[in-house]
């Protein structure tokens, strides 16, 4: 079975392809020739999820999710949420987005904050389902480890000594926001697909 995965980041689909069971093979936006940047035009992870599955299934009718995660910090409001990408600007820079969120925490004594993760699925018949995961976690002072992309050198799991940069991939795709969700999908797949 082949699902797309709404994802220009070849980072995620390779973390999607690892976490899949067999017979299921995932494809990127990049293999079936969609060079669009979806706009996330959405004020929630759901319908920017939402947004960019129903837009990959408009164009190839097959079966297709998309995801949209953030980080959630509470002692800022729930910053950066949404806009987590992008908190920094639209250019979407990984180093200047962890160096504005430490910047913005530095004066907080509360560094607790959840990733989390949402995903679309929308089956050949067209249905849209949403999954949800996330796991809590604490923000470190400094980046730390080479793994992973995104807040990953800066987000400490709970009951974790290590951030998710410094785990390995096979153990941070047990545990993470993102393979939660996943999970939940797979589990309906199974039942739906046998």
């Amino acid at each position: 079975m082949q699902i797309c995965f709404a994802s220009h980041n070849e980072n995620k689909v390779k973390e999607m392809n690892a976490i899949m069971p067999n017979g299921i093979a995932i494809v990127g936006l990049k293999d079936l020739g969609i060079e669009d940047e979806i706009e996330e035009t959405g004020d929630t992870l759901e319908e920017n999820s939402r947004i960019k599955a129903e837009f990959v299934f408009k164009k190839n009718s097959i079966p297709v999710f998309a995801d949209d995660s953030g980080l959630l910090v509470n002692a800022l409001g729930g910053e950066p949420g949404v806009y987590s990408a992008r908190y920094a600007g639209p250019e979407k820079n990984d180093e200047k987005n962890m160096d504005l969120l430490l910047d913005r925490i530095s004066h907080h004594l509360d560094r607790s904050a959840e990733f989390q993760t949402v995903i679309t699925y929308i089956n050949a018949a067209g249905d849209a389902i949403q999954f949800k995961g996330s796991i809590e976690g604490t923000i470190t002072n400094e980046k730390k480890g080479n793994n992973g992309f995104g807040y990953d050198p800066i987000f400490q799991p709970l009951g974790y000594k290590e951030t998710f940069a410094e785990l390995a991939q096979e153990e941070k795709n047990k545990i993470s926001h993102r393979a939660k969700a996943v999970h939940n999908l797979l589990e309906y797949l199974q039942k739906t697909h046998g």
